[in-house]
């Protein structure tokens, strides 16, 4: 039988990075001579990525911009938050203590995010938490991102797991589509970042806290839930 593998989304799943991603955008705003936004006012756009949070802010206060601007703004984005990404994320209450259990349970664990590689890896690392993981999969790790399958299945590969028996965990409805279009049990959170209540879109599972995901993912890795 192969071993079981649990793989992760990281914004809004794993860790809450709103708090540093909104403090960005706002230094970004305010360097290109516009007013900041409040963090319920771009919320919902954080699970799109750091450019989709710029236009939402601009499109917010009544502002048009042409593509130069957004992408130097972006550049100067991804700048600032290297810098700044782990003043204030913090992972979500229960996490370390799953992650424990799964690994007590030899359940490989993995990240497949649409976060950059390379700051996936260095948020986890300053949170004393990428060592956990047998692979942290960004959006430029392949020629694809989530919601493609290929994202999470190469996760799964480049981790030794087996999709025969994984499962997926995130917020969002690019988590859900792409576990669903590979195959793979999800597990939906319903506090990180998303525009859609995640029950509306079809997981397996749907919990509001970390405490409840072993007892659903255990029957599902093979595990004997206790």
């Amino acid at each position: 039988m192969p071993a079981p593998i649990a793989v992760f989304d990281l914004d809004g799943t794993l860790v809450d990075t709103a708090p540093d991603l909104i403090a960005t955008l706002n230094a970004v705003l305010r360097e290109a001579g516009y007013a900041p936004v409040a963090i319920e006012d771009t919320f919902n756009a954080i699970g799109h990525g750091s450019k989709a949070m710029i236009e939402k802010a601009l499109a917010f206060q009544g502002i048009t911009v042409d593509k130069s601007a957004i992408q130097r703004m972006h550049e100067h984005f991804l700048d600032y938050y290297a810098d700044n990404i782990s003043d204030h994320s913090r992972p979500f209450e229960g996490v370390t203590d799953l992650l424990d259990r799964l690994a007590a349970d030899d359940v490989t664990l993995a990240v497949c995010t649409n976060k950059l590689e390379g700051l996936s890896v260095r948020l986890l690392t300053d949170l004393g938490l990428a060592d956990r993981f047998a692979a942290i999969i960004g959006a430029d790790t392949l020629d694809v991102r989530k919601p493609h399958p290929r994202h999470l299945l190469s996760t799964i590969s480049r981790a030794g797991g087996n999709p025969e028996r994984a499962i997926m965990v995130g917020d969002s409805r690019t988590d859900i589509d792409t576990a669903k279009a590979a195959e793979i049990p999800v597990i939906a959170v319903d506090f990180g970042y998303t525009d859609v209540p995640v029950r509306e879109l079809g997981p397996d599972h749907v919990v509001s806290h970390y405490r409840e995901i072993y007892p659903l993912a255990a029957p599902l890795l093979g595990l004997d839930a206790r």
